[in-house]
């Protein structure tokens, strides 16, 4: 059914490349007007130029970067009606002891605290127009975790949760929050998370998937679309697992 977001506006971080790229793609194409925000300028430009949308880069994990893409949204839509927390980064995978602080510090900051500063940013203008609705992009990772990965484990994990107990805080004002558990797909982070792009990693992490495949960028598109429509009104809280049943 086309044009289920028409009249909508959205923002999706992480939107110039992967998942974000396939959100952002699949919103315009339900009729939505769409910042792409990235902090990859280019790769945000890219994107925004195929889709008809808006181009911003943001640092999510900046509370002064993430003010300024509020401002902007604002000066440009008015009010923002979906908001799509999807830029994420991990370590690269090996034993958890081996994981320098930095790089903890990272995943935790673009994974999580990007998430709070978001809400801090955006829901009050929800909340006041009885309206909105939230879509975090978590991962399988965070029900089940792969070795090797168990920081980036843990922030997806931290994710979910924070999605549940938003979506609970805030169904009486109207505002919606969900998330997606994406498998490993075709991503510029699929390297890191199998240690080596070889084709016997591919094979080893394609065995875990019922469905043989990784996920597309277009099945997270799809799944966000009706999550963010009107379609699922009465769905918060969810962790929907877009996976080819991997946690199964």
């Amino acid at each position: 059914m086309a044009g289920r977001l028409k009249g909508k506006t959205a923002i999706v971080t992480g939107g110039g490349s992967g998942f974000g790229a396939g959100i952002a793609a699949a919103f315009a194409e339900e009729g939505a007007q769409v910042m792409v925000a990235d902090i990859n300028s280019d790769g945000a430009e890219a994107i925004a130029q195929k889709i008809n949308g808006i181009a911003h880069q943001v640092d999510v994990a900046d509370p002064v970067s993430v003010q300024a893409m509020a401002a902007a949204a604002e000066a440009n839509f008015g009010a923002v009606d979906i908001l799509v927390n999807n830029a994420g980064v991990t370590h690269v995978s090996g034993p958890l002891e081996d994981v320098s602080e930095d790089e903890f510090d990272h995943v935790m900051a673009v994974n999580n605290k990007a998430i709070f500063l978001a809400a801090k940013t955006f829901i009050p203008a929800m909340k006041a127009a009885k309206k909105g609705a939230i879509l975090n992009v978590a991962s399988t990772a965070g029900v089940s975790p792969r070795p090797n990965l168990s920081w980036y484990n843990a922030s997806k994990g931290w994710a979910i949760t924070a999605t549940k107990a938003m979506a609970v805080e805030l169904a009486p004002f109207g505002v919606r929050v969900n998330a997606i558990n994406p498998v490993a797909g075709e991503t510029p982070l699929l390297a890191s998370f199998m240690g080596e792009d070889t084709p016997e990693m591919r094979a080893k992490f394609l065995s875990t998937i019922p469905l043989g495949r990784f996920s597309q960028p277009e099945d997270m598109g799809h799944a966000a679309v009706f999550l963010c429509s009107d379609e699922a009104s009465m769905i918060t809280g969810v962790a929907l697992e877009v996976d080819g049943g991997r946690c199964i």
